[in-house]
Formats: C-alpha cells, sequence, structure tokens
C-alpha cells in the first residue's frame, strides 16, 4: 500500500476513538506489538538524536530499493509513536519516503497532544528515517 493510504487508515483509526486516553492506549499498544530490533541493531549509532527517550532505528535496503525499519525504545509511548512512522514508512521505496507528506501527524492532532520533548523527537524520528531513505536510496 502507498503511503497515503497507510497514513489515511490510521486517521481513520484515530477518529474512532473519542478521547486521548483512548489513543494514547491504542499507541501504546502498537509499541507492545512492534517486533523487536535485532541486538545487534541496538547500539549507540541507531539512536535518534532529539529524542528524550532512547530510540533505536535500524534500517535496511532490499533489493527493490524498499527500506525496511525495525525500531526499539525504553519508553512505551515513544516505542508506540515509531511503531506508527515504522507502519507508514517501512516496505516503502526511498524516493517515496523522501517526498512523503507528514501532515496525518496533524491530522490526528498527535503532535498537539505530546509533550514538547515528545513532539520533538516525533520531528527527530521522521528526519532519521528520512536521512536512511537518501542515505539507501540506489544501494
Amino acid at each position: 500500500m502507498e503511503i497515503s493510504g497507510i497514513q489515511n487508515e490510521i486517521v481513520e483509526e484515530f477518529d474512532f476513538f473519542d478521547d486521548w486516553t483512548e489513543r494514547y492506549e491504542f499507541i501504546i499498544n502498537l509499541g507492545k506489538e512492534l517486533p523487536g530490533i535485532a541486538p545487534e541493531h541496538k547500539k549507540d549509532e541507531n539512536l535518534i538524536k532529539g529524542c528524550q527517550s532512547r530510540v533505536w532505528l535500524h534500517a535496511q535496503a532490499d533489493e527493490e530499493n524498499r527500506i525496511h525499519f525495525t525500531a526499539d525504545s525504553d519508553a512505551i509511548l515513544t516505542k508506540g509513536i515509531i511503531a506508527l512512522m515504522i507502519r507508514v514508512f517501512s516496505g516503502q521505496k526511498a524516493q517515496d519516503i523522501l517526498e512523503a507528506d507528514t501532515s496525518f501527524i496533524e491530522k490526528v492532532g498527535l503532535k498537539e497532544h505530546l509533550s514538547p520533548t515528545r513532539a520533538n523527537g516525533l520531528v527527530s524520528m521522521i528526519k532519521q528515517i528520512k536521512f536512511y531513505a537518501l542515505a539507501l536510496q540506489g544501494k
């Protein structure tokens, strides 16, 4: 599925919930369902700079130039947020990741309902995902 289609699904899922307590629970459950990152990728060089929590992100390109991400975090809400980002961007072509609009974050109200440090961390996650796409483009 294209990035925009996945983002529209997420917006619809968030619309299903009545309040932010339910949305936070949804995000936390996404984090609990996130497949673990391989131990060899849980190293300092894969830490996302700018996140209050520790968030590891690893990327690898396949033969079709699709980027596959794995991640983990030591904070359960942050792990859910990176799980959302992986859902949107993992398995997508590098160029599509680089050109992707991330306005779905505002549409679901995520940015305004996060603490300033978590909101900055979210921006750092997106920057790192796009950086990996740029670095792995054409590999």
